[in-house]
């Protein structure tokens, strides 16, 4: 068993006012994903459909996934299988090197993160550049992200403005939020524009359409989506659904109430801490 986790944390314990403040922190994360889901009153309910979708898709893998297969090639896209995380990251190096690419931006991705896609791609010679502005950050940092869903939360305000004053040209002690924010979108346009080709993860991918769904509150997954010739979505097999009724979409009007939408109900209301994602794209 790896021992880097327990060595990390014991490091970052030292700092008795920095662990302080990172536990406060989480638990007022804690308590804003317990308040917002109580303000809804089938959030069990939701929770309980959600569960059994995902039941549904687990114990049906080898069909759902056969059928998103074709239904995604049917659909002009190339679909690719890894075992691994070598087989994965090389599958992704080599549709890069086919087309020429040099710059390459992401979204975030925890798939890419667990398989160090990053390190892998950047010994070959491609820029790598995260647009997540908490995975921007540590990317700048050269550190690991802490958690799942908010990567850069250990980090203190203070110390992203120093940063970005280094890398960005930011004013010296400004450490506005808003102001580092729009500091790095206008770093992360350019780097958009010039990116050749850009990766996406997936929070769910529809079998009977082949359609893959991904969810964010930066605008970022758009901007790879819609600039840059190539595309890749990379995802584990997890994210299957069967249909886009499981997640409460229709056909004609996707997506419909949030109340009918279990799992794009309660995915915001977890993860995000936020009622419904800002960005709700069907690929």
């Amino acid at each position: 068993m790896s021992t880097k986790h327990s060595k990390a944390a014991a490091e970052f314990l030292k700092n008795k006012k920095q662990a302080a403040w990172h536990d406060e922190t989480l638990w007022l994360v804690r308590a804003k994903r317990d308040r917002l889901s109580k303000e809804v009153p089938e959030w069990e309910e939701l929770r309980d459909m959600a569960c059994a979708t995902k039941l549904y898709s687990n114990s049906h893998l080898d069909e759902l996934l056969v059928e998103f297969e074709n239904n995604a090639r049917a659909n002009g896209a190339h679909v690719y299988w890894a075992k691994d995380a070598d087989e994965y990251c090389n599958i992704v190096y080599n549709i890069l090197n086919q087309h020429g690419v040099k710059h390459f931006i992401k979204s975030k991705s925890m798939l890419a993160e667990e398989c160090e896609l990053n390190p892998f791609l950047e010994n070959k010679g491609i820029e790598v550049v995260e647009s997540d502005l908490g995975e921007r950050i540590l990317q700048l940092m050269h550190l690991k992200p802490s958690h799942i869903v908010l990567p850069a939360i250990h980090i203190k305000r203070e110390q992203v403005g120093e940063l970005f004053e280094k890398e960005m040209g930011t004013e010296k002690g400004n450490f506005d939020p808003t102001y580092l924010t729009h500091a790095a979108r206008k770093s992360l346009r350019q780097k958009f524009i010039h990116a050749e080709a850009a990766m996406t993860g997936a929070n769910f991918a529809v079998a009977s359409t082949g359609e893959i769904v991904v969810c964010t509150n930066e605008g970022n997954a758009d901007m790879g989506t819609s600039q840059p010739k190539l595309q890749i979505a990379a995802f584990g097999m997890e994210k299957i659904v069967p249909d886009r009724e499981s997640l409460g979409c229709s056909p004609v009007c996707w997506p419909v109430r949030l109340q009918d939408s279990p799992l794009l109900h309660t995915l915001p209301t977890t993860a995000s801490l936020v009622r419904v994602e800002n960005f709700i794209l069907l690929l």
